[in-house]
């Protein structure tokens, strides 16, 4: 029988934790058993937010945050376990990837910093936790993410098709699948956490529901211009970014340069934003030569005014959910990062080093051992 494991991640729209338990079988050889969304409780979502955009915060604030983030994730895999009936014998390992507090494969040296202490979930479940999966790329040159790019690989090559696996989650990214070359992988930047910003702001929701309210406005094509022309959409990969770059502030300092523009008509040209700056990703690294197809997962599939805008956008490359495949959209993360626990308690490497940047090959996380040991003979 082959062994369950569990992925956990919370992404850069900080709204919750996806939690799924997953086993390697299925019609792509990757297959999640079962599910769960974790919502965060209001005041740790409301201090997780205002200490991800502050510019300093305190060691005090910083440390409970981290352990009280480290106890909602434990909640969320002991819920799944609940809900799907499996005990904790039955789960080889939990892959854990934490709550990003600050990515900055830029800075002078390069860190990552995720928090939701793993020591905890390891001591609340009882099971074999992997954790810290982006630093050992960090430590090896690359830009410790995007990761998914693994399984997505293992679970969605076509030996004659390409495929572009398209992540719509707080921050947007793309992997590239061709037939005969190396996979290419990158962040293509703001996925939903301009919008969700900017909807909290002026509607006080959480996000923009199917995209009902960008589709009451209209795009301004001069604010659409002059958030394409940020450097980072023209870099070249491998790149990362997110909402501590693509925040409320860099908005702000764009709308400054314009008149006031209705709310509804910044909310239609965030939407915009984000899927033009997926079709150009796709454009980009699309093989002529070959048929191709995009398959999208993340939160952002939801959103039907930025799917229909990111259709009209590719043209004749037909859009599929990655569920058609046989595995969900909104499970596609959490599933990755159970593959990530599988890579790595098989020492197996867990990144692609075409895609992050790194100097090679790298078996990523550390493990953090769950079951109580016997104890230490006294002689």
């Amino acid at each position: 029988m082959s062994e369950l494991y569990l992925g956990l991640i919370s992404g850069t729209s900080r709204d919750g934790i996806e939690a799924a338990l997953a086993v390697a079988r299925g019609p792509i050889g990757w297959e999640v058993r079962a599910h769960r969304h974790h919502p965060y409780p209001d005041a740790v979502a409301t201090e997780l937010t205002r200490l991800t955009l502050a510019a300093r915060a305190g060691y005090r604030e910083l440390g409970e945050l981290d352990a009280k983030i480290g106890e909602v994730f434990a909640e969320a895999a002991i819920a799944l376990l609940r809900e799907a009936s499996v005990s904790r014998e039955q789960v080889r390992a939990i892959g854990s990837h934490g709550q990003t507090l600050h990515h900055a494969p830029d800075a002078s040296p390069a860190f990552t910093w995720q928090i939701g202490d793993p020591f905890r979930i390891a001591e609340r479940t009882g099971i074999d936790t992997v954790a810290l999966f982006r630093h050992r790329d960090i430590a090896a040159g690359g830009e410790g993410a995007p990761l998914a790019c693994g399984l997505h690989a293992a679970c969605f090559s076509h030996d004659t098709r390409a495929r572009a696996v398209v992540n719509i989650g707080g921050i947007s990214n793309i992997t590239w699948l061709r037939p005969g070359q190396p996979v290419l992988g990158y962040d293509c930047g703001p996925g939903n956490t301009l919008l969700d910003a900017w909807i909290r702001r002026h509607r006080g929701l959480l996000f923009d529901a199917g995209g009902r309210w960008a589709a009451e406005g209209r795009t301004h094509p001069e604010l659409l211009k002059g958030l394409r022309e940020d450097p980072f959409f023209a870099a070249p990969p491998p790149k990362t970014t997110g909402p501590e770059y693509f925040s409320p502030d860099w908005l702000a300092a764009r709308l400054a340069r314009l008149g006031p523009l209705a709310p509804a008509d910044v909310q239609a040209t965030l939407t915009e934003l984000t899927a033009s700056t997926i079709a150009d990703a796709v454009h980009a690294g699309r093989p002529r030569e070959r048929a191709s197809e995009v398959l999208i997962c993340g939160g952002g599939v939801r959103n039907a005014t930025l799917v229909r805008q990111l259709q009209h956008r590719l043209g004749d490359i037909p859009v599929t959910e990655t569920g058609a495949l046989g595995l969900p959209a909104e499970q596609v993360e959490a599933a990755a990062f159970a593959w990530l626990a599988r890579q790595t308690i098989g020492a197996r490497a867990g990144n692609l080093p075409e895609v992050t940047g790194a100097s090679g090959p790298r078996i990523l996380g550390c493990v953090i051992p769950g079951r109580t040991p016997p104890p230490v003979a006294v002689r």
